[in-house]
């Protein structure tokens, strides 16, 4: 690999480079970053791992997201050693370049895009149809609704980080209050028998009421357990905007992941219990359907289908929020056109914003289709999942005199039970959806195909990501001698 050097030239960044791609600092304290982790992930809690159960039974689906959880416990705590570490807006992407250089970096980075532009193009599709179920101003779901969605979100991200992050974290709280009073009223007709009320398929190996698709369901069940988190592994991206980003991303991802965990065992509980497994495992609005036995609505179901309709914005918004910094970062470092990484007069990646958004409202009103491109996110995810544990044991073994401010509970024990499971995910991908799971593939190959013969070759030696691995390559040579 050749990494530019600092004089400038044609062909190499000029002197005023790093000052046209700079983010506001310290626009976000801990609070807000909490926020931002829950909004990435709330609106799976409304709609979607109900599917799961088609997939695995109430049992199987329940030990998927158990293991899930795990899944992504012991990844948050490794993350937030490493964002202690490397508090940079490259978040996955900076800790794989320092662990595994620059193809892994690549390789991450690419992997969390494919994540936080397809989620978004999904959600708004999503948020299509609730508009349309609640006959909101007479609109039905469609290309109009989906590009109100990225115009009106992305012009507030335009406007300035710190706005964007206090609108968020308002949303949230609306979408996570709304949850908790659904809890509240749906375990007040809780019935234990409906939770494994789904007929057993006789041939499964291992079938029974609790398991009715057999052990095969619990695998098959991943990627549907992996919705009550997917995304709170975002929270890093928000380092170069956050004040004292040491101290404060491990205590938002940390806080982030505990909420997390307390509203999916509400959601899975309440929602099954008071409807019945089999009821929802093909539902569009699991929780409302859960609240209406007889199918008619009641003030509490609508309530909770309006909040619904705040989770997926809050989900969206923060989705869109993530992607652009994790692109400005790749961008700012060469593995990714230069111009995409440019800051407004606001300090907001602008093209970083609105480029995403433009290919994401194109996947939704070309296709449709929310669910594949939600299959192909996830698929993306598990890739980046595996890097980031990799990196942090990889970062425990090589450096281990590295300053830490914050340590991973178990070290790289914990690091390793994540690198596992995500590589469990990351098959199970093929279970569910093998045509989503080859599309992204395929977008992946691409990627690959352009670092490998072009972006390599032309790195920005100043960008932070990169000023860390080159530190570390030093100070490894000194070392030596």
């Amino acid at each position: 690999m050749t990494v530019e050097s600092s004089s400038p030239s044609p062909a190499e960044p000029a002197d005023d480079y790093l000052e046209r791609r700079t983010l506001r600092r310290g626009s976000a304290g801990w609070l807000l970053l909490t926020g931002l982790g829950v909004a990435y992930v709330v609106s799976g809690d409304y709609s979607g791992w109900n599917f799961g159960l088609a997939e695995g039974g109430f049992g199987g689906l329940g030990i998927a997201m158990a293991l899930m959880g795990v899944m992504y416990a012991c990844m948050v705590f490794s993350l937030a050693e490493l964002s202690s570490v490397l508090p940079t807006a490259g978040g996955g992407y900076g800790f794989a370049r320092r662990a595994l250089g620059p193809w892994g970096g690549f390789l991450t980075g690419t992997a969390i895009l494919i994540e936080y532009i397809l989620a978004p193009a999904a959600i708004s599709i999503f948020i299509g149809d609730y508009v349309e179920s609640l006959g909101l101003f007479g609109l039905t779901s469609g290309w109009p609704v989906y590009l109100a969605c990225f115009v009106i979100f992305i012009g507030i991200h335009l406007w300035g980080v710190g706005e964007a992050l206090r609108f968020s974290f308002v949303v949230t709280g609306i979408a996570v209050a709304a949850l908790l009073v659904f809890a509240v009223g749906a375990f007040m007709d809780f019935d234990a028998s409906k939770l494994n009320d789904i007929p057993v398929e006789a041939d499964a190996f291992g079938a029974n009421s609790w398991l009715p698709m057999g052990l095969l369901g619990i695998w098959a069940a991943f990627p549907f357990g992996m919705w009550f988190f997917l995304g709170v592994e975002g929270v890093p991206l928000a380092a170069e905007e956050t004040k004292d980003p040491a101290r404060t991303l491990p205590r938002a991802i940390r806080w982030s992941m505990a909420i997390l965990v307390v509203l999916a065992l509400l959601t899975f509980f309440a929602s099954a219990g008071a409807r019945g497994a089999n009821a929802l495992q093909d539902a569009g609005n699991p929780l409302v359907e859960a609240l209406q036995p007889d199918g008619e609505a009641t003030a509490l179901s609508r309530v909770v289908n309006y909040a619904g309709l705040a989770g997926l914005v809050a989900s969206f918004f923060s989705l869109i929020y993530a992607g652009s910094r994790q692109l400005f970062a790749l961008s700012r470092a060469g593995y990714l056109p230069r111009f995409l990484s440019l800051t407004s007069s606001r300090k907001a990646p602008y093209l970083g914003l609105l480029v995403p958004g433009a290919i994401g409202f194109g996947l939704a009103a070309a296709t449709g289709d929310g669910a594949r491109m939600l299959n192909v996110a996830v698929f993306g995810a598990t890739i980046s999942y595996a890097l980031m544990s990799l990196s942090h044991i990889v970062l425990r073994r090589r450096e281990p005199g590295l300053e830490r401010p914050y340590r991973t509970p178990g070290g790289v024990l914990t690091s390793s039970v994540a690198l596992v499971l995500a590589c469990a995910a990351l098959v199970a991908t093929f279970l569910v959806d093998v045509t989503a799971a080859l599309i992204a593939l395929a977008v992946y190959v691409v990627a690959i195909a352009y670092f490998g013969m072009y972006s390599r070759k032309h790195l920005v030696a100043r960008a932070p990501e990169e000023e860390f691995a080159a530190l570390a390559a030093a100070e490894a040579e000194l070392a030596r001698e």
